[in-house]
């Protein structure tokens, strides 16, 4: 076990929530996925994987129909299968929002009135699904929910790509903010003032020609019944962001080292701790070996590409292989210019690395591989090579 994969496993092993970031295309839900598999092999505790970006191939790489909403857990018979007699248990689920939304006005409603009345209301879903970025707020709703159920000792938050992740974490905060604005009292006032009634009326008369019978009528009322719950999503918010900057919580950026998405990593982390969030690791994914650019490797390379030009030097070893020699000096030519190449992209990926080491105390990585994980023996493969864990 190295030092940074010892590190790493104590990290995991310190929190109860852990999130997830990084730009799209890295490697998050695997990665998200390979940790809580990992977990729940090694220690003997309730691990849950929730994702918020809807990945279809998480379900298939633990041999499920489907994830939803509601949690589920692995069978023991998946792990049975991939040669592993897991100590703990692995539960998935897949974030819905509009379910998530329905519960949530459940929870704050003051009264059943309200409650069937914002549910009733035309406009619930759509507004439901557009405002306030609603979609990041559910996804740190439900986070909460979960962690404060208590049933389970470790919550992995597989988040959107970058840009949109930072607006999950900015959630809880525009949610309190929304309540205070001048736009919520402007479109309440039809509710609580007779003479804006009378002096908007001819407006809302051409409004309601061009856009549907009682339109406006249906926002303001809409929002004059959210308004009577802001005590308990003011309230809510602000525990959540607690919850973020907390001890028990963790902060995981997840790249690769190619130039776009590392770029992207660097600001991702620099936005956390901006936030003053606990940004606890860096997860490089598809790193090529370090054994590539070692200087016997490149005396190799530069090797090949010297044998590819000595005409006596191909001969002899077409002689041997019995590959006509034309064919087996272009074939050697092109594969010494192809390892020099990659030579020069290990190299740069060295330097990128260092670059963001500078970002966070433990940086662990995980090596190329050939072909996607499809399976959740490929997934504890992965999960092992981030943990140092014995898979079998």
């Amino acid at each position: 076990m190295t030092a940074a994969q010892r590190a790493l496993a104590e990290l995991l092993a310190a929190k109860e929530i852990v999130v997830v970031c990084g730009s799209g295309g890295v490697g998050k839900t695997t990665t998200s996925a390979a940790l809580g598999a990992a977990v729940a092999a090694a220690d003997k505790c309730r691990v849950l994987v929730l994702t918020v970006d809807p990945a279809r191939r998480l379900a298939t790489a633990l041999g499920m129909d489907r994830i939803g909403n509601t949690e589920i857990r692995v069978p023991d018979s998946a792990f049975a299968d991939a040669g592993v007699d897991q100590r703990g248990e692995l539960w998935v689920a897949m974030l819905d929002t509009k379910a998530g939304w329905d519960e949530l006005i459940r929870r704050h409603a003051t009264d059943a009135t309200l409650r069937d009345a914002v549910l009733a209301n035309p406009l619930y879903r759509n507004l439901t699904t557009r405002f306030v970025h609603s979609h990041g707020y559910i996804a740190i709703e439900r986070l909460f929910e979960l962690h404060a159920s208590g049933a389970y000792d470790l919550v992995i938050v597989d988040t959107p790509p970058s840009r949109n992740a930072l607006d999950l974490l900015d959630a809880p905060g525009r949610m309190r903010e929304f309540f205070g604005s001048k736009l919520l009292k402007w479109l309440t006032v039809p509710y609580r003032s007779k003479l804006f009634n009378l002096a908007t009326r001819p407006f809302n008369q051409i409004a309601d020609r061009v856009l549907g019978s009682s339109f406006l009528q249906d926002i303001a009322q809409f929002f004059t019944l959210f308004q009577r719950m802001e005590p308990g999503f003011v309230r809510r918010a602000a525990q959540v962001e607690h919850l973020l900057a907390d001890r028990r919580t963790t902060f995981l950026v997840v790249t690769t080292l190619e130039p776009a998405p590392a770029h992207e990593a660097g600001f991702l982390a620099a936005e956390i701790r901006r936030r003053r969030l606990p940004l606890g690791a860096m997860v490089l994914n598809r790193v090529l070996s370090p054994s590539i650019r070692s200087k016997a490797t490149s005396a190799a390379a530069a090797r090949i590409e010297t044998v590819a030009g000595d005409g006596r030097a191909v001969r002899k070893l077409a002689t041997a292989t019995g590959v006509e020699a034309g064919l087996l000096r272009s074939t050697l030519s092109a594969l010494g210019e192809s390892f020099t190449d990659l030579v020069a992209v290990a190299r740069r990926e060295a330097e990128r690395r260092k670059e963001l080491a500078a970002d966070a105390s433990i940086v662990a990585e995980v090596p190329m591989r050939d072909g996607d994980i499809t399976d959740l023996g490929a997934l504890l493969a992965m999960g092992a090579e981030l943990l140092g864990t014995d898979r079998r």
